[in-house]
């Protein structure tokens, strides 16, 4: 009789359950793992240009011209 009941419940849970929910079960953190993935890949690709073939220069005359453009409009 137990099992009537259970398979009976299995059923009712099968119908009630939206099929988008079973299709896109985890699609959410798969998204999530190739986001951070893609940020990773960026971030790498920023420290290989800073460190190497004159980056370092570059990121240093950056802040020179941010730092003399903010203080020269300061009173």
């Amino acid at each position: 009789m137990t099992q009537i009941f259970q398979r009976l419940y299995v059923f009712v849970l099968a119908l009630t359950t939206p099929f988008s929910d079973k299709r896109d079960s985890g699609q959410a953190t798969s998204e999530y793992a190739l986001v951070m993935l893609a940020a990773a890949l960026i971030a790498l690709l920023v420290i290989a240009w800073a460190t190497g073939g004159g980056g370092a220069g570059k990121i240093g005359e950056l802040f020179d011209r941010v730092i003399d453009s903010v203080t020269s409009k300061l009173p």
